[in-house]
């Protein structure tokens, strides 16, 4: 009969492997499953390969959640500042790159290292690529089958990431799973994504993809989800549509045929560089062409493609 495990978490990413590595160095024998030929795959390509790891800022106010109150009793026993030790610990350097986000100098592999590390202190037994076959209950205990056999546990932490990027192993597996034991499931949506251009109406802007600049960006209404928000953060612009943090932030209130406003002067407006009236009613730039005046607080090539608009760019997402 195989030994009865004190937890079994499936899914060896991010948060499975930080779970069972503290599991483990309590004394609990802990199991981590993963159906992935190569873990942590989405903290490697995280951050441009540097994985923005965490934010000196992180509080419950920046979680979206239908209980507002979810995450406060997480956050007040593990803070970004107890993992920043733990970064700390592990002789890995970074840096503060933008509004409290930071990044490894070096790589997102230092992240992986250090969890596997962690994971080996608490003597977690770590198996992929290994495909869970089934889950069910049985004499108080959970019931796993997998493709290499029967694992049974006390305990059961379900750790399979979402849905957004299948590429790199997201599966809606942990969705199936609570569904299966009759718990309820909200209907899951898009969130932390970029949005992309469906309409020949933005090839404007697909022309000037690389770019990036900070903006203020408004998305979500107070009908929907989580209601509205608005953020002062950089926005990229691709060859598919729009990317970057504030993109990102928004797409989380964003709801397919809602407007997304952004306000291309705003971010830099925020900060106290200048106000609008005065950036274009300055006798300095009274003689000066409109994209020339844009170019001082933009990139160049966005800059001339404003200029040309016989309008100003309020686009409809969706």
């Amino acid at each position: 009969m195989s030994k009865t495990w004190d937890a079994i978490v499936i899914g060896g990413g991010a948060a499975g492997l930080f779970c069972a590595g503290v599991a483990g160095q309590l004394g609990k024998t802990v199991l981590v499953l993963d159906h992935a030929d190569v873990l942590c795959e989405k903290i490697r390509i995280s951050g441009g390969g540097r994985c923005n790891f965490t934010n000196l800022h992180s509080s419950p106010a920046n979680f979206l959640s239908l209980n507002p109150h979810f995450v406060k009793s997480a956050l007040a026993r593990y803070s970004a500042k107890d993992f920043i030790k733990l970064v700390q610990f592990y002789r890995i350097a970074y840096h503060e790159k933008h509004q409290g986000q930071l990044f490894c100098d070096d790589s997102a592999r230092q992240i992986i290292e250090m969890l596997l590390e962690e994971c080996a202190k608490g003597n977690v037994h770590i198996r992929h690529p290994v495909r869970v076959e089934s889950v069910s209950s049985e004499a108080g205990e959970w019931v796993v089958k997998t493709n290499a056999g029967i694992e049974r546990s006390k305990s059961l932490v379900m750790a399979t990431g979402g849905l957004p990027v299948p590429a790199i192993g997201a599966t809606a597996y942990s969705l199936d799973i609570a569904k299966q034991f009759g718990l309820k499931v909200i209907e899951p949506r898009p969130a932390l994504v970029p949005l992309s251009f469906t309409s020949g109406e933005f090839d404007n802007l697909i022309e000037l993809s690389g770019l990036s600049l900070p903006v203020r960006i408004a998305a979500g209404s107070k009908g929907n989800r989580y209601g509205a928000c608005r953020f002062n953060e950089d926005l990229l612009l691709t060859h598919k549509g729009l990317s970057g943090p504030a993109v990102l932030q928004a797409s989380s209130y964003w709801t397919e045929g809602e407007v997304i406003h952004i306000d291309w002067l705003g971010a830099v407006e925020a900060n106290g560089r200048f106000s609008c009236d005065e950036l274009f009613n300055n006798e300095d730039n009274r003689l000066k062409l409109t994209e020339n005046i844009l170019a001082s607080v933009m990139p160049l090539r966005l800059s001339k493609a404003f200029a040309e608009q016989k309008k100003p760019i309020r686009k409809k997402m969706g």
